[in-house]
């Protein structure tokens, strides 16, 4: 695999090692079956020294790619010294699982993680219990059952092997990676509770995870163990990072791109858009988030929930509800539950 510049391919998914800034370099790693198509694994190292900013998921194509692509920089999968994950979906996490049993590595993951955690890797759980769970509570028992049909009789979670605790449990706050090379751990709840993104301020980059990309908007609270308001939460993790001083964003899937805070902008106008069409769709007679949810638009396409698969029709209803929740918490809506199913109205 030969060594290239970061930006030399216009397909940023496109396997290979790609240089971003001295001694960074990206690896996108596949994602079967995902319209995301690929993550960013972003390896840091002296020359000597060796850590990977996240993991992939452990499949063997990944485990593949990452070999030659490390061999691509002069080291191998037993030179990791350690995993630096944002958080914990499989794409991220479980390949880091993988190698440890075989070489070691050391794993670091936020703290608040660790409910998530725990749930993923109860053998007896099912997957997406809590989504389930969540759609009802919106109305959505049409995308329950389709959900249903997905996955199958018996939905028991077959990944809950890959799912062991980190090594260390990370803390907001500045830790050394490299000698010389530090890096601030921040803490960016939303996308998941304990997800983090790393600063490398000296080196002008912020490696964002999922926090922040660059061509969609992460999908909000998706995780085993949910909070009451994760899209509040979001949007007060995207104001921290804005706070901050402008970066180079390295991003989980997508592009490198040269300004956080431009990215940063757009979600927050997006939100501040999107608070205000379901609101409107509310004070027009949508009671619920999935009859919210059918009346919007999705993806840049406009597509109608009805054209989407079953995970991205949980996706949309779900990112309703905690629009719909904002807005109920802020006093904007009223809601109340009737039978299971939460009901909003306009004040």
């Amino acid at each position: 695999m030969e060594l290239l510049p970061d930006g030399s391919n216009p397909n940023w998914a496109e396997p290979g090692v790609y240089e971003v800034a001295s001694g960074v370099y990206r690896i996108p790693l596949p994602l079967p079956n995902d319209a995301l198509r690929a993550v960013n694994v972003y390896a840091v190292t002296d020359g000597s020294n060796l850590v990977l900013v996240d993991s992939g998921w452990a499949l063997d194509e990944a485990r593949r790619l990452l070999t030659d692509a490390l061999k691509a920089i002069g080291a191998e999968l037993g030179d990791v010294q350690e995993f630096l994950v944002t958080h914990v979906h499989r794409d991220h996490y479980t390949q880091a699982v993988v190698l440890r049993r075989e070489f070691g590595n050391k794993i670091s993951l936020g703290k608040l993680e660790e409910p998530s955690l725990k749930a993923s890797a109860d053998p007896d759980s099912f997957p997406m219990q809590a989504q389930i769970d969540l759609l009802r509570r919106s109305g959505g028992d049409e995308v329950v059952a389709a959900l249903g049909r997905m996955f199958g009789p018996d939905p028991r979670h077959t990944e809950a092997h890959l799912w062991e605790e980190p090594d260390e449990w990370l803390s907001p706050g500045r830790r050394s990676v490299l000698p010389g090379r530090q890096f601030d751990v921040i803490h960016t709840p939303g996308h998941t509770n304990g997800h983090v993104v790393f600063l490398d301020d000296n080196a002008g980059l912020l490696f964002s995870g999922d926090h922040v990309l660059p061509h969609i908007t992460p999908s909000i609270g998706f995780q085993p163990v949910p909070t009451e308001l994760p899209l509040d939460d979001y949007l007060g993790s995207l104001r921290l990072v804005r706070d901050m001083p402008d970066q180079r964003m390295l991003p989980a899937h997508g592009p490198v791109t040269d300004s956080v805070h431009a990215r940063i902008d757009e979600l927050l106008e997006h939100h501040r858009q999107r608070l205000e069409t379901m609101a409107a769709q509310v004070d027009a007679g949508a009671s619920t988030a999935f009859a919210t949810a059918t009346r919007l638009g999705w993806t840049r396409r406009g597509r109608k929930l009805s054209e989407m698969d079953a995970f991205n029709q949980t996706l949309a209803v779900l990112e309703t509800g905690a629009h719909l929740d904002l807005l109920a918490s802020q006093g904007k809506l009223a809601a109340e539950e009737v039978d299971g199913v939460r009901h909003y109205r306009t004040t």
